[in-house]
Order: structure tokens, then C-alpha cells, then sequence
């Protein structure tokens, strides 16, 4: 019984897709444009020619990652390993550079936030971009700075 349920489900997905990958567009009398998958018969039309979706390999990112991150410990590892004769920071050095660190961090996410609640408030589609682009910036260098490092 449920493979006559896959097969009836097949059999109605199956002219589903087939007839998505033609689309026509033509404009009304009062200049609307409108996308249809059936022919007009009375109208101008165009053919619309769609693409498929791209896909994002995500197992590859995923195993890049992993790599990356990996590559990251055994560097750091080296370096620690050999700073021991190299040029050592003093107790009170490493705190001022921690705390300029938790400045810089903080400093930040008061600015995300800043930009987050500027996205809320509603904004034009100019200023809109310029703000996602802002929050992209500001994400990326809290990642760099603040999580990775």
C-alpha cells in the first residue's frame, strides 16, 4: 500500500516540475506586468528562460572548516611552544592588551546592536543595504577579533 502512495504522489509531482521551467510574462493595458506558466493566447508574450537554483555545497565548507580550525591550534601551539625564548609580555602587558581587547570587543557589539535596532526602526532601501552591509562589517570583525580569536 505505501508504495502505491509514493508512486500516485510521483505521478503528481511529476507534471509539476515539468511545466515550471516554462514561464511567459506579458503586460496589460494598464502596464502591469504578469508571469503565468500558461500560454496567453489573446497577448505579446515573452518566454522566460529560468535558471536553476544554485547549490551550496555545505559538506565541503564544513570539512574546510574543520581543517582550517585544526591548522589554526597546531599554529598556535607552535607559537606558544616557542615564545618561551622569544619576546615575552609581562603580567601587566597581557592584562592592558586583554582589556583593550574587551574594549575593542564591546565596543563592537554596542555598534551591532546600534545597527540592529536601525534595521527595526525601518529605513529606505539605499539606506537599508548600506546598514546590512555596515552589520556584515561589524559581525565579521566581532568573529575575527572577539570569538576567534
Amino acid at each position: 500500500m505505501p508504495w502505491r502512495q509514493a508512486a500516485l504522489i510521483v505521478l503528481l509531482v511529476i507534471p509539476a516540475v515539468a511545466t515550471a521551467e516554462k514561464m511567459y510574462t506579458w503586460v496589460d493595458d494598464q502596464g502591469v506586468a504578469h508571469f503565468t506558466d500558461i500560454k496567453p493566447v489573446a497577448r505579446e508574450h515573452e518566454h522566460v528562460e529560468l535558471k536553476r537554483p544554485s547549490l551550496i555545497p555545505m559538506r565541503e565548507n564544513i570539512t574546510r572548516g574543520k581543517r582550517v580550525s585544526t591548522i589554526n591550534q597546531q599554529v598556535s601551539r607552535s607559537l606558544e611552544a616557542g615564545s618561551g625564548g622569544g619576546r615575552t609580555l609581562s603580567n601587566k602587558q597581557k592584562a592592558l592588551e586583554r582589556e583593550r581587547k574587551n574594549a575593542r570587543c564591546e565596543e563592537y557589539r554596542e555598534k551591532l546592536d546600534r545597527i540592529q535596532k536601525q534595521l527595526r526602526a525601518g529605513y529606505s532601501n539605499d539606506q537599508g543595504n548600506r546598514l546590512r552591509r555596515q552589520r556584515r562589517e561589524v559581525s565579521q570583525k566581532l568573529s575575527r577579533e572577539c570569538l576567534l580569536g
